[in-house]
């Protein structure tokens, strides 16, 4: 991702011969953290955690600790992909990645309002429209 600014193919499957909503929405959060990852990212004592490892002690257990899972999502913050630890995966029903993503998907369908065009865009997109029709329409 080095300097690129666009991502092609998000939920294509087949090598663009069809087209997944899930796997779209499972492409979303790969590109999101792409994308905040080529920001760079902050490192300094808190990010690294400086204190937190000179009182466990370098090789012992991080994983269980609040500032672990409170810094867990700073590399990124996806929608679907679960971090959490196994246990509370489990507690609350065990969803791998493509049942989570197809339920984002029903969300989406079902609540998702788009805003209406502005009545100014829609008209020149219009006019494009009408221009594009006569030149290619052409009669001679």
């Amino acid at each position: 991702m080095a300097g690129a600014s666009t991502v092609y193919g998000a939920g294509m499957l087949e090598l663009g011969m069809s087209l997944s909503l899930e796997q779209m929405i499972i492409d979303n959060d790969i590109i999101g953290m792409n994308k905040y990852a080529s920001k760079g990212i902050d490192v300094n004592d808190k990010t690294l955690a400086v204190e937190t490892i000179k009182s466990v002690g370098a090789g012992n257990d991080f994983l269980g600790l609040e500032e672990t899972m409170m810094n867990v999502d700073l590399p990124s913050h996806p929608l679907i992909i679960d971090r959490r630890m196994i246990g509370l995966w489990q507690t609350d029903g065990s969803k791998d990645l493509a049942e989570a993503a197809h339920d984002r998907v029903l969300y989406i369908l079902e609540n998702h309002r788009p805003e209406p065009l502005d009545e100014k865009a829609a008209k020149k997109i219009d006019e494009i429209i009408k221009k594009a029709d006569r030149e290619h329409f052409k009669r001679e």
